[in-house]
């Protein structure tokens, strides 16, 4: 029989009313998205700290001249 702890105090889960049981399924939901959702922002803050470096390096390299197919003028970019 698992036993579930709560603010120092033990709980035999098989004993938990079915509500109860309920919440904790749904509370272990949110930890285990809360912590998807953290590996997920990490990943995300690597790949901006990688194109902050890329435009930083950009910024201070001769321009490079743009292709022609596949990009259109303006403010708009087309990918193919």
């Amino acid at each position: 029989m698992p036993v579930i702890k709560i603010d120092g105090q033990d709980y035999d889960y098989d004993s938990l009313p079915e509500a109860a049981k309920k919440q904790l399924q749904c509370l272990q939901f949110v930890e285990a998205e809360l912590i998807r959702l953290d590996n997920q922002a990490a990943v995300f803050k690597t790949a901006r700290a990688g194109y902050l470096n890329a435009l930083k390096q950009a910024l201070t390299s001769p321009p490079i001249p743009a292709p022609s197919a596949g990009i259109l003028s303006g403010d708009t970019i087309k990918f193919d």
